[in-house]
């Protein structure tokens, strides 16, 4: 018998990412109901979905037979008290089911017997007798052995490995796996989760359990009042999923405004080289004042001068990583003799440990709620919030597809050229177009052209960052190709 999962747990039976499956709902190959997809119809759509030597409960058991067993255990596996209690919540289901089976099972019975004893008193009732004989039938369909569906057993085994939980009023939906706390987990998902401290000191990530049972991963501070306590509210930060569903209800944020502004005292983790003229900047935040943001905002860095503050240096950059990790914070820096910031990076003076004062985030160049495709236009250094951007998407894994086009006007200006092969290379929605241009304005153009070849007929997301003149340039150009100004956002970097 078929059953009935989210998009997201059947996107994990099958293999596929969720914008697949989503993109075969819009094309009408894939129906849902009430939100849910059937077994039967996933399997004819990939009959190759099986349990084979690869599949998920070989990966679990072949776990302990390897060298590093305990660290992938770690990251796959939640913790045994949170194994039990799911193993234990899914226990007391198949008891209440076989209960309900065993009355159905003896209200069939029942019937029947006394179907028969009355056609024992009127054999010649015809209608009487169709109806024993579709008792019959019915008990012995119900009764017969049929193929284990085993998409059915791997939703099971999914179920006691990893949690799927469901925000209210939203209802955004995201995984929990291993030891992972539900803020963490909501984080890496790309949701805009409410939260402050993120160590169970500050209360921000409070929310309330509506269905389903959480479990405690690390010890907290905030008192949670009696009152809080009785309607089912408890932190973020300090849970995870002991169920194998959980709904919560919790407000997130709709977009910069819902940011609070921030002022942190950072350190500074490491400074790499990725091209002759770009520094990748690796700043890290304290446990316990994490740095809450949006993907492709930015920030302002200061740099104490000593006494005075004579040659104190600061600069705006927009934050190159993921929301997703809110301690280690990654920015890209050129370099550039009017830029007393970029000096000292460059010259030797910022060392690993040195502190780095933090005010944000700052900036509407973020990505919006939807499903359109994504094309992102980068030159030079604009690739910074792009990535952000980029990273971002990748783990909402909403849109269907994803585009970069990256124009460098500097020797090397594609400075991670290697990070966007392997994201073309290992995913199928990913893809990409470097170009090389002394002009920014000029390569904006040809830029355009490319995009009209490719992309004009899909109704697409832009997002534009880098030099004045190139996001200036883009932006005339597209407009004038009949892209609504909705669909555009820009960023001077």
């Amino acid at each position: 018998m078929a059953q009935w999962v989210t998009v997201w747990r059947a996107a994990h039976l099958v293999g596929v990412a969720r914008s697949v499956l989503q993109q075969r709902v819009r094309a009408g190959e894939l129906s849902l109901s009430d939100g849910l997809v059937s077994t039967e119809s996933l399997l004819r759509l990939y009959p190759q979905a099986r349990l084979d030597d690869g599949g998920l409960l070989e990966r679990v058991a072949q776990i302990k037979d390897e060298a590093f067993g305990r660290r992938v255990r770690e990251r796959l596996l939640p913790s045994q008290e949170v194994l039990a209690q799911r193993l234990f919540r899914q226990s007391q289901e198949l008891a209440d089911l076989r209960r309900h089976l065993q009355r159905y099972h003896a209200l069939v019975l029942e019937l029947r017997d006394a179907i028969g004893e009355q056609l024992a008193r009127t054999p010649g009732d015809t209608a009487l007798r169709q109806l024993a004989e579709q008792a019959r039938a019915g008990l012995g369909r119900a009764l017969a052995t049929e193929p284990v569906d085993m998409l059915d057993v791997m939703d099971d085994m999914l179920k006691v490995v990893c949690a799927q939980v469901t925000l209210r009023p939203s209802g955004h939906q995201y995984i929990v796996e291993g030891h992972a706390s539900l803020l963490q987990a909501g984080l890496q998902a790309g949701l805009k989760l409410n939260y402050g401290c993120g160590n169970g000191t500050c209360g921000m990530c409070k929310v309330r359990v509506i269905d389903g049972q959480v479990a405690r991963v690390q010890p907290f501070d905030y008192p949670l009042s009696e009152a809080e306590k009785a309607q089912g509210y408890t932190l973020l930060c300090a849970h995870t999923a002991a169920s194998s569903e959980l709904t919560l209800e919790t407000l997130e944020a709709l977009g910069p405004g819902d940011i609070p502004p921030q002022q942190i005292v950072t350190t500074v983790r490491q400074i790499r080289e990725l091209g002759p003229d770009t520094r990748l900047l690796h700043l890290q935040t304290p446990r316990s004042h994490r740095l809450r943001f949006l993907a492709g905002q930015s920030v302002t860095l200061g740099l104490s001068g000593g006494e005075g503050g004579a040659d104190d240096a600061h600069a705006t950059l927009p934050v190159a990583s993921c929301p997703c990790d809110d301690r280690n914070l990654h920015f890209h820096v050129a370099r550039r003799s009017d830029d007393p910031f970029a000096a000292r990076l460059f010259n030797g003076s910022v060392k690993p440990g040195m502190p780095v004062d933090l005010w944000g985030p700052q900036g509407e160049f973020v990505l919006r709620d939807g499903d359109r495709p994504l094309v992102f236009a980068a030159c030079d250094l604009g690739f910074a919030p792009a990535n952000s951007l980029i990273e971002h998407a990748l783990a909402r894994d909403e849109a269907p597809s994803l585009t970069l086009f990256w124009l460098a006007t500097r020797p090397d200006g594609h400075y991670l050229a290697n990070q966007c092969r392997a994201w073309s290379a290992a995913l199928d929605s990913f893809e990409h177009q470097l170009s090389i241009h002394s002009d920014s304005a000029a390569g904006a153009r040809q830029m355009a052209q490319a995009m009209r070849a490719d992309l004009f007929d899909i109704a697409c997301d832009y997002y534009i960052a880098g030099p004045e003149a190139f996001v200036h340039t883009l932006h005339t150009e597209l407009r004038l190709a009949g892209v609504p100004a909705g669909q555009l956002r820009t960023e001077v970097v």
